[in-house]
């Protein structure tokens, strides 16, 4: 495929709303879809995640084509690029060398080029290049968490509001809003099935993340990107990175609404005190309240050799439900213990990852924009309000997290970087 042209548009009109229902509405069924008709797309972060959503996405249009890859590491966009050309859809795998971009500008050059951007860089950079895709007028693809600070929540809810009014795609990655068993239970709970919801308890209990020790020539940049998920001004901390998830499960029982305040604790006793173990706890139980009483309590640890579980349970009313996504199992009782809905065993259960991508290409294939930047930048800031209350020991309000103005990116990252030690609680320095 040497035919690159970036000047040369596809199909889809991103600066106006009419002008892309327009464009749409005269074309064939999404699926079926001409040379004329590809969408373009472009990757910035080329691990593991940032891999997969690729190959999803080409998979999830047979007009989509991968022509630029960014990262900040240029083996990491290389073994990316590699495993893509393994895949079945190798064909549409279009990213020769001169559109290979290394560093943290990649996105400035990536997003020239493509109709869609793939969003799967480092957390800590995610809402600048959020705000950027959206000044450019791109349909995105976001993945979770998407910002690690208030200040970086209050952006991205700034670029869901200015992605709706441009009719622009912003798709998150929280992929269990795109499971089968997930969406139906959680439907069955917002129709109504327990009553009203009191109270929810959720898991998230698993082993550490990997860690790489510091090599020669590496900058202090280079060694704490490298093992991002141990540093709370890349990660958001475990609660934010990962545990957000069951955060997120929370936030979609709960019905959206914000939470009124938030107690929790946390510490870090198992990871070793060496550099690549970074900044971040290893434990934290949280408790959300809301409004009118419901509470929320989340429980999440990244510690070795312990039981692992990640399940949620919702009590309301009427009766109580069991979410274990790992099983899986979803049911919902009465009081009496009789159960008055199951997900179906033999229930079809396409993988979520790929329905995440199924559903926004269709959506620009219609000129229908979904937008679900409230709900992933709300779950990410409930997140960030626990960790904050952990870290601080003291117990927060909603508008009082949203309002902080504490930034955990370094004022400089071109040269030293040092390694900070884990907040202890009880001392609110920096964490409002």
């Amino acid at each position: 495929m040497n035919d690159f042209n970036p000047s040369r548009r596809t199909f889809i009109t991103t600066t106006a709303m009419a002008g892309f229902g327009a464009a749409l509405a005269s074309r064939t069924a999404w699926g079926s879809v001409r040379a004329d008709d590809r969408i373009r797309i472009g990757l910035v972060g080329c691990g593991g995640r940032g891999t997969g959503a690729a190959a999803q996405a080409l998979n999830a249009d047979p007009g989509v084509v991968l022509v630029a890859m960014g990262d900040a590491f240029k083996d990491r966009l290389d073994s990316s690029l590699a495993n893509l050309l393994k895949e079945p859809v190798k064909d549409r795998v279009d990213v020769p060398a001169e559109r290979q971009f290394v560093g943290l500008d990649c996105v400035d050059k990536v997003l020239p080029l493509v109709d869609v951007i793939l969003l799967c860089s480092t957390p800590g950079f995610r809402p600048e290049q959020l705000a950027k895709a959206v000044a450019a007028g791109k349909h995105i693809f976001c993945e979770k968490p998407v910002c690690v600070d208030a200040p970086g929540y209050r952006s991205v809810i700034e670029s869901t509001r200015l992605a709706r009014s441009k009719g622009l795609c912003l798709a998150s990655g929280f992929c269990w809003r795109s499971a089968s068993p997930e969406r139906a239970i959680f439907g069955e709970i917002l129709s109504g099935r327990l009553g009203e919801v009191v109270s929810i308890n959720a898991t998230y209990l698993t082993g550490p993340l990997g860690t790489r020790r510091r090599q020669e020539g590496w900058s202090d940049l280079d060694f704490q990107m490298r093992n991002w998920q141990h540093f709370n001004w890349l990660s958001g901390d475990h609660i934010v990175e990962q545990a957000v998830h069951s955060v997120d499960k929370i936030n979609w029982g709960m019905g959206g609404r914000h939470p009124t305040r938030c107690t929790a604790i946390g510490s870090r006793f198992c990871r070793e005190d060496i550099p690549e173990c970074g900044d971040i706890y290893d434990n934290f139980t949280c408790t959300w309240e809301y409004e009118n009483g419901p509470r929320a309590v989340l429980m999440t640890r990244q510690q070795p050799n312990c039981f692992n579980l990640n399940d949620d349970w919702i009590n309301g009313t009427k009766g109580y439900a069991w979410v274990n996504g790992w099983g899986p199992t979803h049911w919902i009782k009465d009081y009496s213990g009789k159960t008055i809905w199951a997900y179906p065993k033999d229930g079809a259960t396409p993988d979520m990852y790929q329905v995440e991508h199924n559903t926004l290409f269709k959506s620009i294939r219609d000129g229908r924009p979904i937008n679900e930047g409230e709900f992933m930048a709300d779950s990410c800031m409930m997140a960030i309000m626990g960790r904050m209350a952990a870290y601080s020991g003291q117990r927060l309000s909603w508008e009082d997290a949203v309002a902080s103005n504490e930034v955990l990116r370094p004022a400089s990252i071109d040269g030293s970087i040092p390694i900070l030690k884990a907040p202890k609680p009880g001392d609110r320095k920096g964490t409002t």
